[in-house]
């Protein structure tokens, strides 16, 4: 497949296919093995024909299926030195690590892939946008707060990933204990629907072909509302996109690049 698919979008495990002519990537495995595998296979992709990994920090839901995974395929996990720790205390592995920098952009396969820093509650987390010959691509989840590093960074995507996570109101009628509350709600945590909106909207142009918004909470959000609050936001600026929503229990809607 060329283009890219959300596999798991939420905190029960996170992972996407992306893929060019010249090589096939993951970012991030926080679902199990065979779980990318069959979801994988669902796009016609065979996972013995992933290059790489890479992972956006060392939360359990964006791991959790690495350790089995760079085993069985033998393939280099691109991270920072940090998360790099952080994944072999958790996972108590030690994969074939390919380090970057955070804010230095490398190559990969004809993949320019740049790491940049988000505001989250991990050693040292970051988001990617990856160029290919013809495109840019950004994804970007798990943040507490949208800095202008993160605006500057998205400007001029072709395709977003972009997290919104929650209703404020949900998380404070939730069960949920109030340390949780805090923390999603912190500028460690997570984007609402509304702040995704806004950011959407700050970095929108009339060049962007589609928007997934992902890794939404399954207690305190719905699918409809982050589609009706971002959608109507973007009106009020007389902004409109195709938006479409990235799924935590199947695969979600693939952009074939054409």
């Amino acid at each position: 497949m060329n283009g890219f698919c959300p596999l798991a979008s939420g905190s029960k495990g996170n992972a996407i296919f992306l893929g060019t002519e010249r090589t096939r990537i993951l970012i991030d495995a926080g679902i199990s093995a065979s779980a990318i595998e069959k979801r994988l296979s669902a796009i016609d992709v065979d996972s013995q024909s992933i290059a790489a990994i890479l992972i956006t920090h060392e939360h359990t839901d964006h791991i959790q299926g690495l350790g089995t995974l760079a085993a069985k395929l033998k393939i280099p996990i691109f991270s920072n030195a940090e998360t790099a720790k952080g994944i072999c205390a958790a996972l108590k592995i030690r994969p074939r690590f390919k380090i970057f920098t955070t804010g230095e952009p490398f190559e990969f396969e004809g993949l320019e892939i740049n790491p940049f820093s988000v505001p989250h509650d991990t050693l040292d987390p970051v988001a990617f946008t990856i160029r290919t010959d013809s495109m840019k691509l950004g994804f970007c989840t798990d943040l507490g707060y949208a800095t202008s590093l993160v605006k500057k960074q998205l400007e001029r995507c072709d395709y977003l990933y972009l997290e919104a996570n929650h209703q404020p109101s949900m998380v404070h009628a939730s069960s949920r204990p109030s340390i949780y509350k805090q923390r999603v709600l912190s500028k460690q945590g997570h984007l609402s629907n509304e702040d995704c909106a806004i950011l959407l909207a700050s970095v929108f142009h009339p060049g962007l072909k589609h928007v997934h918004l992902a890794h939404l909470s399954s207690e305190c959000n719905h699918p409809e509302l982050a589609l009706k609050i971002v959608q109507e936001f973007l009106a009020g600026q007389n902004q409109s996109v195709d938006l479409s929503i990235a799924f935590q229990e199947k695969n979600s809607k693939p952009i074939v690049f054409s």
